[in-house]
């Protein structure tokens, strides 16, 4: 076989990409865009992007927090070079010393005194997947318990573990799921107090439910739900109630892991409680699809009479972007960038929030930050209209954000781990000429 060297070409017109968008994509990707004109991304750095005309942006977004070291981190880039070179492809059927290693190295960053297993996926709502249906092989049990304002995925499993309604399609979902009142210490409807939502979830045990559950997942910060990070307590009494009713404890933190949050690798950590599964993707791979389903041995082990296979779980190529990318976290400090740099960031958009009157909130902890819009600070009525047209203002002054939550009122603040003190004067001024023009009417 012959190599060719000419690359297949390429039209950068805005024009002829959107066409081709138009034509050829399914609606359920094409009408998925976050503004009003397009945005093209042609190559990226570290933390930043320049557009097709070498405009430069801060990714305040991390490509929907997939990329955790940076963009083209040359660690990464060069595992992911070596390995294609070698094997592009291998299934889980065969032994490679890649996803080997690599399960071994992701393991050692779990709580030590558990025995943990792996199984490798190829994204985070399959991971999702893979853990429901781990939870009820395991116990035997269907009902499960989730959040109103989770966000697990768009996989028909995952998404019915999803409680925000602009995520769930017209259609049946999975039987069996009951939702519970997330304890948001801004809005919750219980108030801020912990108490009242632990009595939710015996309360829905005892009344929605058989009596025994399969499990309950819960993501310790929440991600598409506004960035609402669990209680102290809470997880600690979620999980004692779960366990009591014969259910698993699932943790998701496909958007919270990997040092993301500062204090530690795992956000569950700072909550003193031991999941028995912990679903984990996105910046697992810096950008590479990948994800992974992290059990105890016990829970994990109750599948293996049965077929589960994934054609693409565990691809070298994928594990040797997601080693590398571990390897930089741990050598180069991350979750400690994250503590300090999250730590400056959340105290300026405090400050915002003295100067802005729409800015209802702001929380978050380490690179996991969100501002919250109302129309009111006493009502607390969200508003979505200025959280829409700060966000477009702040992509002209060159910051790349995302609207979450479930009105679309949240902007978050969720950038590459590699995100400096140096950026924050920038994102700070940026999004204080976003407030300014939008409380102005341009």
């Amino acid at each position: 076989m012959t190599a060719t060297t000419n690359p297949l070409p390429l039209d950068w017109r805005t024009e002829a990409i959107v066409n081709r968008r138009e034509k050829y994509y399914a609606a359920t990707q094409r009408t998925f865009v976050p503004y009003q004109t397009p945005q093209i991304f042609k190559r990226g750095s570290g933390q930043y992007l320049w557009d097709e005309h070498d405009r430069r942006y801060i990714d305040l977004l991390a490509m929907n927090v997939c990329v955790s070291v940076g963009h083209t981190h040359p660690a990464v880039t060069e595992a992911v070079v070596r390995q294609a070179r070698q094997l592009q492809h291998s299934t889980t059927m065969f032994y490679h010393p890649v996803p080997a290693h690599y399960a071994e190295e992701l393991l050692a960053t779990m709580p030590s005194g558990h025995d943990w297993t792996v199984h490798f996926t190829n994204s985070g709502a399959e991971a999702i997947d893979l853990a429901l249906l781990m939870a009820r092989s395991h116990t035997g049990n269907i009902d499960f318990l989730s959040l109103r304002t989770a966000y697990h995925g768009a996989t028909f499993g995952a998404q019915a573990l999803t409680g925000i309604s602009a995520f769930r399609h017209n259609v049946p979902q999975l039987a069996g799921i009951k939702f519970v009142a997330e304890p948001n210490a801004y809005r919750g409807v219980h108030g801020p107090e912990v108490a009242p939502y632990l009595d939710e979830i015996e309360l829905a045990i005892n009344l929605e439910t058989s009596g025994a559950l399969a499990g309950m997942i819960i993501e310790p910060v929440q991600g598409y739900g506004g960035i609402v990070t669990m209680p102290q307590g809470y997880l600690s009494g979620a999980f004692e109630r779960v366990r009591a009713a014969g259910g698993v404890c699932v943790v998701d933190e496909v958007q919270s892991g990997f040092g993301r949050t500062g204090d530690h690798f795992w956000a569950f950590e700072g909550h003193n409680v031991i999941p028995d599964i912990v679903v984990m993707a996105k910046g697992i791979g810096n950008g590479f699809p990948l994800g992974a389903v992290v059990a105890q041995k016990h829970v994990s082990e109750s599948m293996s009479e049965k077929f589960c296979f994934h054609t693409y779980g565990a691809s070298p190529v994928s594990c040797a972007a997601g080693r590398a990318s571990l390897q930089v976290m741990l050598q180069e400090g991350l979750q400690e960038n994250a503590r300090v740099v999250g730590a400056a960031l959340l105290e300026r958009l405090t400050d915002l929030q003295t100067q802005h009157p729409a800015i209802g909130d702001v929380r978050g902890c380490g690179l996991m930050l969100a501002i919250e819009m109302v129309k009111n600070c006493q009502t607390k009525e969200p508003d979505p209209e200025t959280t829409a047209a700060v966000f477009e203002h702040a992509r002209d002054h060159g910051l790349i954000l995302s609207k979450s939550g479930p009105h679309r009122s949240v902007l978050r603040f969720v950038p590459p781990l590699c995100l400096s003190l140096n950026d924050v004067d920038a994102i700070t001024d940026g999004l204080d000429a976003s407030f300014t023009a939008v409380e102005r009417g341009n």
